[in-house]
């Protein structure tokens, strides 16, 4: 298999890089590398030429996303498509990536609150920050529709509020489940996109909110 990863210098791309090229399970997964300046991830390319591609590129840019997906046989987006002045351009350049290269698989990273799925005190306050009250016609609910309208074998992966903490624990929630728990490690959400990468099903045409179950009903974020 050969990945390609979107903003590909991000903390939770960076765990998933570093998985797959050193977990046995993933030997066969070779990675295709997107960011705005690839020397960032030189050292990666350094320690494992023969598996990893660096392009230097924009996802706002049509033709280096689709350029960029050549060969590859999912695409994994590593950052929030948060573009409302620009009409979801993020998003919109991957369907048609995939559409051009003739991929079915997509994850594209979101966050919780989308479908105002999150309950109590926390909900209210995860809304007002996020999305200004509500959530309806913000640019990342707009990247799920149309995720969801493409056809495409694609998973939203609704994030929690993000920590450093050296530990992978979560809870998954789907489409229109009551969102579980406020926060959660970085590592954990590494692990999720392994389980897909590991087998595409997983959370196929889902969107999964994932959190640490223990931080449920907290009203604030857990760092």
């Amino acid at each position: 298999m050969k990945l390609l990863i979107l903003a590909a210098n991000g903390q939770i791309a960076r765990i998933v890089e570093e998985r797959i090229l050193t977990e046995d399970k993933f030997k066969d997964v070779n990675l295709v590398l997107l960011l705005r300046r690839a020397s960032r991830l030189q050292s990666l390319k350094d320690r494992y030429p023969d598996r990893v591609t660096l392009i230097d590129g924009d996802l706002n840019n049509k033709q280096d996303v689709v350029d960029a997906a050549k060969g590859c046989d999912m695409i994994f987006s590593a950052v929030v498509d948060h573009d409302d002045a620009g009409n979801n351009r993020p998003t919109k350049n991957i369907i048609a990536a995939a559409e051009a290269n003739k991929i079915s698989w997509v994850i594209e990273t979101s966050l919780l609150g989308i479908y105002d799925e999150v309950p109590g005190k926390f909900g209210k306050w995860n809304r007002d920050f996020c999305f200004g009250g509500n959530p309806e016609g913000s640019a990342a609910t707009n990247a799920d529709q149309l995720l969801e309208d493409s056809g495409l074998d694609y998973t939203t992966l609704r994030l929690p509020w993000l920590n450093d903490r050296p530990e992978v624990k979560y809870a998954i929630t789907h489409r229109h489940d009551t969102y579980v728990g406020v926060s959660g490690s970085r590592q954990s959400m590494a692990d999720v996109v392994l389980k897909i990468v590991a087998d595409p099903t997983f959370g196929s045409r889902d969107s999964l909110g994932i959190a640490d179950p223990d931080t449920d009903g907290l009203t604030r974020p857990v760092y």
